[in-house]
């Protein structure tokens, strides 16, 4: 399509235009007028009033915009996009209030015969607040012979039988019960899937992001992910960029591949980067493994009573060294106040950049270090609704430092929105209503002080705080049809999503749709 725009001397210079989205508004615009926006080679190349004549026209690449509203696309900043993908095939135990009722659900799944005589997967329970035990001898009972393999919400702990602890062994474990390490030791052969099959889900998962206005994903998948994505844009999985993370025992592999943060993989046409260095230093709060200043209530003598340190201090520090000299840029998972403190001691010691992943624990004094650092909090807001509950028995008299998003802000940190999927659900929009409401199911707001705008959630939501709809930028798009900047807060958990562009390119279209098509 022919357009005319200014050249850089004020004079008309002629284009041609891939896509003319005509007719969305501006999210946020005082006036909202409609407007059409030019793409050209997965640029905005112009953004000028609307002209209803061009709808009018049946032009090719002309793309109906319906009054939307348009806004940056949608990063997730933190998603381990394999297990996303695997855990819709898994029994879903996010309902179970106590091991009992877990089991009953596994014993369901396995009488509707879902799984053939395979693996039995079950997926997001959460035994913190749990009357009873989980024991290897509770799946027993309902499956001797079958591996079951049941998996926590926060990824941090897995319950077997005995069938199953036999298979990935750990015959020998007293309770079934696998925390930390054995925990993710156990989610690495559950990964071992063929290749053809795990890229099926991935795709299929990818697809549904691109439906929820998603464009990229930091993929912290615990393997060598490089590979992976390669193979999958490779074979046609292209509706997301994906930043890919890398673990310590690939951290040698990747310094010498000469990867580096920022870098794009060849054979991936831009699609898939290189991301953070990711170091696991701490558990997480449901699995009362996140390392704190405090004790967890009613711990037992002998027992980690403060929660683990997954990588003590001189290890972490050594580790972070070693990627930033190398150009990896860093993404340290901390949850408890001590793990914070520890790793920000880390950043400042190495002067590593990247993100403290979670950071749902905050000593007050380390608010400021975050800014002072560079370094940004990458936070999970449904976590804080996921989590409220078992805060309060067990980080008792300290969750007015829990998930302090405004806290952080006011401090002159920078914010970094995600789901952690599947620990929650690879929805933007979950997120940023978590953010915005501190609340969900009708409850009352949980610490509404740390509640923060629909501004700052979204600009956490993209892929930098500068990522704008404007004239240079990468035409990675989405278009809404209510004004998240004026809608009623509780309607942004459920926003429909009416297309989403990557590159100029429709990855997800419900109602945007060729003009006079």
């Amino acid at each position: 399509m022919t357009e005319h725009r200014p050249g850089p001397d004020g004079d008309l210079v002629t284009t041609i235009a891939d896509v003319h989205l005509s007719g969305p508004r501006r999210g946020g615009s005082s006036d909202a007028e409609r407007v059409d926006v030019l793409l050209e080679d997965g640029s905005i190349v112009a953004i000028r009033p609307a002209d209803p004549e061009v709808l009018r026209s049946s032009a090719p690449g002309v793309l109906d915009g319906g009054g939307g509203f348009l806004l940056p696309g949608l990063w997730d900043h933190h998603v381990h996009f394999t297990q996303w993908a695997r855990t819709a095939r898994r029994v879903d135990l996010s309902s179970a209030a106590s091991a009992a009722e877990a089991v009953e659900l596994v014993a369901e799944r396995i009488a509707q015969g879902a799984d053939g005589d395979g693996w039995v997967e079950g997926a997001r329970f959460r035994d913190a607040l749990w009357p009873d035990t989980p024991t290897f001898a509770l799946l027993d009972a309902i499956a001797p012979d079958r591996e079951v393999v049941l998996v926590s919400a926060d990824l941090h702990c897995c319950w077997l039988n005995s069938a199953a602890l036999r298979a990935t062994g750990f015959a020998d474990h007293p309770t079934g019960l696998l925390r930390e390490e054995e925990s993710f030791a156990v989610l690495k052969q559950l990964d071992q899937v063929a290749d053809e099959l795990s890229d099926r889900w991935v795709e299929a998962a990818a697809d549904q992001a691109a439906s929820r206005g998603v464009v990229g994903v930091v993929d912290l998948e615990m393997r060598w992910n490089a590979a992976d994505w390669i193979r999958r844009v490779g074979n046609g999985t292209r509706a997301l960029r994906i930043s890919f993370g890398v673990y310590a025992e690939h951290l040698e592999r990747a310094i010498d591949a000469g990867l580096v943060t920022g870098g794009v993989l060849a054979g991936t046409d831009g699609l898939v980067q290189v991301g953070p260095f990711k170091v696991i230093t701490d558990g997480s709060l449901n699995t009362r493994t996140a390392c704190c200043e405090a004790p967890y209530p009613g711990s037992a003598p002998g027992t980690d009573a403060h929660g683990m340190l997954n990588v003590p201090p001189e290890r972490l520090t050594a580790l972070l060294t070693l990627a930033t000299a190398n150009g990896l840029h860093c993404a340290v998972h901390a949850i408890g106040d001590r793990a914070n403190t520890l790793a920000l001691d880390a950043i400042e010691t190495t002067g590593a950049r990247g993100t403290i992943e979670h950071a749902q624990l905050l000593r007050a004094s380390d608010l400021e270090r975050f800014a002072r650092t560079g370094t940004a909090a990458s936070v999970q807001p449904e976590h804080a609704m996921d989590d409220r509950d078992i805060a309060e028995v067990h980080w008792a008299g300290r969750t007015d430092r829990a998930f302090v998003l405004r806290s952080l802000l006011d401090a002159g940190a920078t914010l970094r929105l995600g789901s952690d999927a599947p620990v929650a659900p690879l929805d933007p929009w979950v997120s940023i209503a978590a953010a915005v409401t501190r609340s969900r199911d009708g409850r009352e707001a949980w610490h509404g002080e740390q509640a923060i705008t629909v501004e700052e959630a979204l600009a956490a939501s993209t892929r930098g705080d500068d990522d704008v709809v404007a004239v240079g930028r990468p035409a990675d798009l989405v278009v809404v049809p209510f004004d998240p900047f004026s809608c009623a807060p509780e309607a942004l958990r459920t926003m429909p999503v009416r297309a989403t562009m990557l590159g100029g390119r429709l990855t997800a279209a419900p109602s945007v749709h060729p003009a006079g098509g």
